[in-house]
Formats: structure tokens, sequence, C-alpha cells
């Protein structure tokens, strides 16, 4: 709802004051100039010996006080009843034939002066007091103007936020026609892409660059002029499920549009064509962890501080969601195959589309999603979801890169047993524990070492979140067992196995 005008605000100011003008004017000038018939006779100078016109009525002389005077007549003064002296007209004409004017008596003067002085105080108190309503109608005034502004302004200003939000939700960003601005892209901001770019750059979507398939499309790598590479993920193929991959892609873009991580996946941009929504990341070389661990090379590729490297990335991805973004954002899909390898096998999370922020869901307001074998029983069971349930995620991670084995596996008996069931009882018994691990990383590495990340793998996947520890304490036990080179505080001494291995680096 609009304000009122102040334009009879202003009016009435302006008239309020201007009376206190008029009246500050005129009330002084009264003060000074009004003076009686009396007291203008009295400052009159006398009358010259010449012959002067005489009045056409005689003047009316008031009585004033003056001391009585002793004798009947011989003064030609009566005294009154109340002890006055009255002029005679014996002494009127005694005074005139002397040639002096009588002069009214000094008591009255007095008395009218007195009295002018009382009507000039009462008519000043008056002036202050309609200058004070005055001033208080203009403060009032002024504040209420004040008030309304401010409220216009808020009122304007929540409107232009609701509607760019609602905007958001179909453009959210600068709309920019070239990818190529993207390369010095501030906070925030996301390019909109044109479909025929991202058509070309990825041979019309063809197998031969296909990447990947998700629970939500497929991932194909895309060739830009000037020699950029990134990777383009397609969603939606209409169908009963085209709202909620639409859901998806909004929240990641909201979320990664405004994260910017060393260990998170970067933006670059994102396209709407049709049914069709498309995603546009910076492309990982080494592909995804779960393809290395149990694709072709199962884990050839990675060496125990590469493992570890991988897990303290990773671990940092996460403690910056925990504990750096305000809101704390909780990922709730973590899993190897959304934990992404650069060429250099620096580890990045990506796969933002059922993050939520911390404290904007209650139980029963979430719909159960995640992935088998890595969903953490609180959630699972009763749809609480903390921070906690990223660490339990985590933990399943780093048995896998302990293990070398999947997140859930099936048995003999046709039946599926998770990780953590199985190797749970087998990683407290430190004679046990060196005949689980990956025989590609198996005698690798210092035994303490791999007692160390047993430990806290088994801290992460505790039933009880309150037993699991935050993400900033699992980094912080992480990193003195990592190389310095790869990012850790570890000197590698001569004669540690990884020094003389030869297969892989460390």
């Amino acid at each position: 709802m609009p304000p009122p005008p102040l334009t009879p605000l202003c009016s009435s100011c302006f008239f309020l004051l201007l009376l206190l003008l008029v009246l500050s004017c005129a009330l002084p000038a009264n003060g000074r100039t009004h003076r009686s018939p009396v007291a203008a006779a009295a400052a009159s100078p006398s009358p010259g010996p010449g012959p002067s016109p005489s009045p056409a009525t005689p003047p009316v002389v008031p009585p004033a006080p003056a001391p009585a005077t002793g004798g009947g007549g011989g003064g030609g003064g009566i005294v009154s009843s109340n002890g006055s002296l009255a002029v005679t007209p014996a002494t009127a004409v005694a005074a005139a034939a002397a040639g002096v004017a009588p002069s009214p008596p000094l008591g009255a003067v007095a008395v009218m002066e007195q009295r002018q002085h009382h009507h000039f105080r009462k008519e000043l108190i008056i002036a202050i007091g309609l200058a004070s309503v005055a001033g208080m109608a203009i403060a009032a005034t002024v504040l209420y103007a004040c008030i309304l502004c401010r409220h216009s302004r808020r009122a304007h200003d929540s409107k232009n936020i609701r509607s760019s939000s609602d905007t958001a939700r179909v453009a959210l960003v600068p709309m920019l026609n070239k990818f190529n601005s993207m390369k010095t892209n501030k906070k925030g901001l996301v390019a909109m892409m044109e479909y025929n770019t991202l058509e070309t750059a990825t041979g019309k979507f063809s197998e031969s660059n296909l990447l990947g398939a998700g629970g939500f499309g497929c991932v194909y790598k895309a060739s830009f002029e000037g020699g950029l590479v990134a990777a383009v993920k397609r969603f939606g193929r209409g169908g009963q499920e085209c709202e909620k991959e639409f859901e998806v892609v909004i929240n990641e873009l909201d979320l990664l549009g405004s994260i910017r991580h060393l260990n998170i996946v970067s933006l670059l941009g994102f396209c709407i064509h049709e049914e069709n929504r498309f995603i546009v990341y910076e492309l990982m070389e080494n592909g995804s962890l779960e393809a290395q661990l149990h694709g072709p090379s199962h884990g050839s590729a990675l060496s125990w501080h590469i493992r570890m490297k991988i897990a303290l990335d990773t671990a940092r991805g996460l403690e910056y969601l925990h504990e750096h973004c305000n809101p704390p954002v909780i990922h709730r899909d973590l899993k190897s195959s959304n934990i992404l390898l650069d060429s250099d096998f620096n580890a990045k999370i990506s796969d933002f589309g059922l993050a939520v922020t911390s404290g904007n869901h209650s139980k029963g307001s979430l719909k159960l999603s995640g992935t088998l074998g890595y969903v953490a029983p609180e959630y699972l069971l009763d749809g609480k979801l903390t921070e906690k349930s990223d660490v339990y995620a985590f933990g399943v991670v780093l048995l896998e890169l302990l293990l070398g084995r999947r997140p859930v596996e099936k048995t003999a008996q046709s039946q599926c047993q998770s990780i953590v069931t199985w190797a749970m009882p087998q990683l407290t018994d430190r004679s046990k524990l060196p005949n689980i691990i990956d025989p590609m990383i198996k005698n690798t590495m210092d035994l303490k070492h791999l007692y160390q990340v047993a430990a806290v793998a088994v801290l992460c996947v505790q039933p009880e979140p309150s037993y699991r520890p935050l993400i900033t304490d699992v980094l912080h036990s992480l990193i003195p067992l990592v190389p310095m080179e790869l990012g850790g505080t570890l000197r590698i001494s001569p004669e540690s196995p990884c020094a003389t291995r030869k297969q892989s680096p460390c």
C-alpha cells in the first residue's frame, strides 16, 4: 500500500511556520508602541506662550494617587475617599493662567504601564505556547513523514527481492551469451549458454563423448572453441520425472553458483532447451573415484598416499560445506561416484542436486534420498538429517579406499551385505586388519598409519550420530598422514615402504 502524499503535510508545516513568524513580529511591536493618551500627554512638551488651538473636548484626567495636603481648600485639590488627589477645575484654571499645561499624576501613568506590561506578558506567554505547539506539530509531521518513507522503501525493497527471487527460479543469473566471459566470472554469476553451442561441443551428444550416467541424467565431454574442455550434464527426457529433475537442477544451480572452493567442482554454466536442461562443469580428467576403484583398473593407479590425499581433499570440501557456508550445507548424497579426480588426482565433491541447507528442514519434510550403503542409519530409520549424516557417508568412502570393496555387495546366498557390517569386526582387530586391505596397496604403508585411518573410519560409521566426530576433527586426523608435496604435513623417510615402491607415485 503506497504511503499518503506528503503535499498536505508540507502545506501544514508552511502554515504553522508563517503563523509563528506573524506572532513573533506583531507581539513585540505592540509592546513597544502601544501607549495610552495619558502617557502621551505626560511625554508631550509644555505649550509655549503663544496661542494654541484648544481641543473640541477637554481631556479627561484620570485620578492619580497623591499625598494629602494640609488645609481645606487652600491647595485647590480635593482628597477623595480612597486617599487619591482629584484635580479640580480651579486647579486646572490656575495652571492654565500660569501658562503651564496640567500634567497627569505620576501614579496614573504607573498603573497604566503596569497594566500594559501585564497584558504584554500574557500575550508573550500565549505566543510561546503557540510556538511550542507549532514546533511539536512540525516535529511530529517530519517524524511521520520519515516513518512513511522508510516503510515505503522497505516495502519496495521486499517487493524487488521477491520478484528477483521469483525470476531466479527461471533464470537465476545474468544472461551471458558467450561462454568465454565465464573465464573471469565473479562469485555467484553463472553463464546461460546457447543450446547450439552445447550441441556442437558434444558432437550432438554422441555416445563417443559419454562420460557416465547417473540417476538424473548423463554426462558428456564437451570441447568448446579455444581449446576449453568441460563436462555437460544432461537432465530430463520428459515424463513424470521432469518436475523432480527440474527441482534438482534449480537446487544445484542455487548452491554451486555461490560456492567456490578448491575441493568442490566448479559450475561453469547452464542451459534450458525445451524439456531438456543442462549444467556445465569443469572437466575432471581422471573421472570419479568409483571408476578408479571399481573400474577396469581396480585402483591400480591409486597408491596409499594418493588415496589418503583423496580422503583429505574430500574432508576439506565437506568441512567447507559444514563449517564455512552460511547456513551450513548438508550434501546428503556423498559417495565415491560423486568424488571427481582431476589429472593430478585432486579430489572435488560434485552433484549437489539433493543437498540441503542446515536448519531449513524438519523431520518428515524431506523425502528420503541417497544411495544404499551410504545413508546413515538415523536418516534411513527416523528421517533425522544432520551434518553427521555426511560424516557417516565419508566413513563409507574411507572404507572403500582402504578395502577396495563396494559399499554394498552380494553374498553367496544372493543377499546384500554392506561394507560396514562386513568390515567392522575386523577393523578393530589389528591382527586381521592387514589381511583385508585392498591388494593394490597391501604392505605399502606404515602399519601405524593404517591403524589410525582404520580408527577414523570406525568412528565415522558409528550407528549413534553423537559418537561420530565432526568433519573438522577428521580433517586434522588425516593431515599428518599425507605427504607434504600432496597437501599434508608428513615427511617421508627413505626407509618407508612408499619410498621404495615404484609401481605408482606416492
